[in-house]
Protein backbone atom coordinates (compact mmCIF):
# COMPACT_ATOMS: atom_id res chain seq x y z
CA UNK A 1 0.00 0.00 0.00
CA UNK A 2 1.21 3.55 -1.03
CA UNK A 3 2.18 5.87 1.87
CA UNK A 4 -0.31 8.49 0.52
CA UNK A 5 -2.99 5.53 0.13
CA UNK A 6 -2.46 4.48 3.75
CA UNK A 7 -3.13 8.24 5.18
CA UNK A 8 -6.43 8.41 2.81
CA UNK A 9 -7.63 4.97 3.90
CA UNK A 10 -6.77 4.39 7.29
CA UNK A 11 -10.36 4.54 9.42
CA UNK A 12 -10.83 4.42 13.25
CA UNK A 13 -11.67 1.04 13.30
CA UNK A 14 -14.08 -0.26 16.93
CA UNK A 15 -15.21 -3.68 16.17
CA UNK A 16 -12.96 -6.59 15.65
CA UNK A 17 -13.13 -10.40 14.38
CA UNK A 18 -11.74 -12.71 16.91
CA UNK A 19 -8.84 -13.49 14.82
CA UNK A 20 -5.76 -14.34 16.13
CA UNK A 21 -2.90 -11.21 15.30
CA UNK A 22 0.67 -12.90 15.01
CA UNK A 23 3.37 -11.73 17.16
CA UNK A 24 5.00 -11.19 13.89
CA UNK A 25 2.81 -8.63 13.03
CA UNK A 26 2.43 -7.23 16.32
CA UNK A 27 6.11 -6.65 16.29
CA UNK A 28 6.12 -4.71 12.96
CA UNK A 29 3.65 -2.31 13.91
CA UNK A 30 5.54 -1.33 17.30
CA UNK A 31 8.61 -1.63 15.40
CA UNK A 32 7.39 1.02 12.58
CA UNK A 33 6.26 3.09 16.23
CA UNK A 34 10.21 3.17 17.07
CA UNK A 35 11.36 4.80 14.03
CA UNK A 36 9.05 8.04 14.93
CA UNK A 37 10.82 11.62 14.67
CA UNK A 38 11.39 12.62 18.47
CA UNK A 39 12.62 15.68 20.21
CA UNK A 40 16.51 15.01 21.12
CA UNK A 41 16.05 11.33 19.65
CA UNK A 42 15.25 11.11 23.32
CA UNK A 43 12.79 8.39 21.84
CA UNK A 44 10.45 9.16 25.37
CA UNK A 45 7.98 6.27 24.62
CA UNK A 46 7.21 3.08 26.33
CA UNK A 47 4.75 0.34 25.36
CA UNK A 48 2.57 -2.31 26.97
CA UNK A 49 0.96 -5.24 25.25
CA UNK A 50 -1.88 -6.68 26.38
CA UNK A 51 -3.27 -10.10 25.10
CA UNK A 52 -4.54 -12.02 27.71
CA UNK A 53 -8.55 -11.67 28.12
CA UNK A 54 -8.19 -11.41 32.11
CA UNK A 55 -5.75 -8.39 31.81
CA UNK A 56 -7.64 -6.73 29.41
CA UNK A 57 -11.19 -7.12 31.26
CA UNK A 58 -9.52 -5.92 34.43
CA UNK A 59 -8.19 -2.76 33.18
CA UNK A 60 -11.07 -2.17 31.31
CA UNK A 61 -13.20 -2.55 34.72
CA UNK A 62 -11.21 -0.17 36.46
CA UNK A 63 -11.39 2.04 33.78
CA UNK A 64 -14.93 1.91 33.61
CA UNK A 65 -15.12 2.69 37.81
CA UNK A 66 -13.61 5.96 37.13
CA UNK A 67 -15.69 6.57 34.39
CA UNK A 68 -19.11 6.19 36.50
CA UNK A 69 -17.74 8.38 38.98
CA UNK A 70 -16.82 11.22 36.50
CA UNK A 71 -20.24 10.53 34.56
CA UNK A 72 -22.12 10.86 37.33
CA UNK A 73 -20.44 13.38 38.59
CA UNK A 74 -21.09 15.67 35.45
CA UNK A 75 -24.97 14.89 36.31
CA UNK A 76 -25.63 12.42 33.39
CA UNK A 77 -28.78 10.36 34.24
CA UNK A 78 -27.86 6.76 35.35
CA UNK A 79 -28.74 4.92 32.33
CA UNK A 80 -27.06 6.91 29.74
CA UNK A 81 -24.25 6.34 31.69
CA UNK A 82 -24.39 2.62 31.97
CA UNK A 83 -24.71 2.84 28.05
CA UNK A 84 -21.52 4.80 27.94
CA UNK A 85 -20.01 2.25 29.99
CA UNK A 86 -20.86 -0.75 28.25
CA UNK A 87 -20.00 0.31 25.36
CA UNK A 88 -16.40 1.26 26.71
CA UNK A 89 -16.55 -2.03 28.53
CA UNK A 90 -17.55 -3.77 25.18
CA UNK A 91 -14.78 -2.13 22.89
CA UNK A 92 -11.55 -2.66 24.94
CA UNK A 93 -12.54 -6.18 26.18
CA UNK A 94 -13.27 -7.19 22.32
CA UNK A 95 -10.26 -5.94 20.81
CA UNK A 96 -7.22 -9.07 20.88
CA UNK A 97 -5.04 -6.77 21.26
CA UNK A 98 -4.42 -3.22 23.62
CA UNK A 99 -1.66 -1.61 23.50
CA UNK A 100 -0.69 1.47 26.24
CA UNK A 101 0.93 4.22 24.57
CA UNK A 102 3.19 5.60 28.04
CA UNK A 103 5.68 8.18 28.05
CA UNK A 104 8.66 8.67 30.13
CA UNK A 105 10.97 11.72 30.76
CA UNK A 106 14.20 9.77 31.66
CA UNK A 107 15.68 10.88 28.33
CA UNK A 108 14.69 14.15 28.09
CA UNK A 109 16.36 17.18 29.25
CA UNK A 110 15.85 18.83 32.30
CA UNK A 111 15.71 23.09 33.30
CA UNK A 112 15.55 24.90 36.28
CA UNK A 113 12.14 27.28 35.31
CA UNK A 114 9.03 25.61 35.27
CA UNK A 115 7.98 27.18 31.59
CA UNK A 116 10.82 25.23 29.87
CA UNK A 117 10.43 22.11 31.56
CA UNK A 118 6.68 22.14 30.77
CA UNK A 119 7.70 23.00 26.89
CA UNK A 120 10.23 19.55 27.37
CA UNK A 121 7.41 18.06 28.38
CA UNK A 122 4.84 18.52 25.49
CA UNK A 123 7.93 17.84 23.20
CA UNK A 124 7.66 13.80 24.40
CA UNK A 125 3.47 14.09 24.40
CA UNK A 126 4.03 14.86 20.69
CA UNK A 127 7.12 12.53 20.58
CA UNK A 128 4.60 9.99 21.32
CA UNK A 129 1.85 10.88 19.37
CA UNK A 130 4.54 10.54 16.63
CA UNK A 131 4.77 7.20 17.21
CA UNK A 132 1.19 6.45 18.22
CA UNK A 133 0.36 8.04 14.41
CA UNK A 134 2.90 5.38 12.66
CA UNK A 135 1.41 2.58 14.59
CA UNK A 136 -1.88 3.28 13.02
CA UNK A 137 -0.58 3.25 9.66
CA UNK A 138 1.01 0.52 9.18
CA UNK A 139 -1.70 -1.88 11.14
CA UNK A 140 -3.67 -0.43 8.46
CA UNK A 141 -0.93 -1.20 5.76
CA UNK A 142 -0.87 -4.97 7.00
CA UNK A 143 -4.47 -5.08 6.80
CA UNK A 144 -5.21 -4.93 10.73
CA UNK A 145 -7.78 -1.93 12.32
CA UNK A 146 -6.82 0.12 14.90
CA UNK A 147 -8.47 2.52 17.50
CA UNK A 148 -6.56 5.39 18.92
CA UNK A 149 -8.36 6.20 22.75
CA UNK A 150 -7.32 8.77 25.01
CA UNK A 151 -8.77 7.44 27.94
CA UNK A 152 -5.69 6.55 30.45
CA UNK A 153 -5.55 10.53 30.54
CA UNK A 154 -8.72 10.90 32.58
CA UNK A 155 -7.52 7.97 35.15
CA UNK A 156 -4.14 8.10 35.12
CA UNK A 157 -3.38 6.51 38.00
CA UNK A 158 -5.93 3.87 38.13
CA UNK A 159 -4.23 2.75 34.76
CA UNK A 160 -0.56 2.88 36.78
CA UNK A 161 -1.92 1.21 39.43
CA UNK A 162 -3.31 -1.85 37.09
CA UNK A 163 -1.35 -2.01 35.00
CA UNK A 164 2.22 -1.70 37.83
CA UNK A 165 3.75 1.01 35.58
CA UNK A 166 7.00 2.73 37.36
CA UNK A 167 6.70 6.06 38.64
CA UNK A 168 8.28 7.67 36.04
CA UNK A 169 5.75 6.13 33.37
CA UNK A 170 2.44 7.79 32.31
CA UNK A 171 0.12 6.35 30.67
CA UNK A 172 -0.59 8.64 27.44
CA UNK A 173 -3.26 6.22 25.21
CA UNK A 174 -4.78 2.77 24.20
CA UNK A 175 -4.74 1.82 20.93
CA UNK A 176 -7.06 -1.00 20.26
CA UNK A 177 -5.83 -3.69 17.29
CA UNK A 178 -7.28 -6.26 15.43
CA UNK A 179 -9.01 -7.35 11.80
CA UNK A 180 -11.62 -4.96 10.94
CA UNK A 181 -15.01 -6.19 11.53
CA UNK A 182 -16.68 -3.21 10.33
CA UNK A 183 -15.96 -0.57 7.35
CA UNK A 184 -16.96 3.33 8.28
CA UNK A 185 -17.17 5.63 6.22
CA UNK A 186 -14.99 8.53 5.64
CA UNK A 187 -14.80 11.41 8.05
CA UNK A 188 -15.81 14.78 7.16
CA UNK A 189 -12.41 16.85 6.56
CA UNK A 190 -11.79 20.58 6.52
CA UNK A 191 -10.57 21.54 2.91
CA UNK A 192 -6.84 21.98 2.69
CA UNK A 193 -7.64 25.78 1.92
CA UNK A 194 -9.55 26.09 5.13
CA UNK A 195 -6.69 25.12 7.85
CA UNK A 196 -3.88 26.75 6.06
CA UNK A 197 -2.20 30.16 5.75
CA UNK A 198 0.32 31.37 3.51
CA UNK A 199 2.89 33.70 4.87
CA UNK A 200 1.30 35.60 7.17
CA UNK A 201 -1.69 34.38 8.90
CA UNK A 202 -4.79 35.80 7.39
CA UNK A 203 -8.29 36.29 9.08
CA UNK A 204 -11.40 34.37 7.21
CA UNK A 205 -15.14 35.43 7.22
Amino acid sequence: MELFDAILTRRSIRKYKPVVISDKLIHKILEAATWAPSAHNAQPWRFLVLRDAEAKCGLAEAMAEKYRIDLTGDGMPLEKCEEMINLSLERFTSAPILVIACLTMTNMNRYPDDKRQEAERTMAVQSVAAAIQNMLLVAHAVGLGACWFCAPLFCPETVKGVLRLPENVEPQALIALGYPDERPNPPPRFPVEEVVHQGYWRSRR
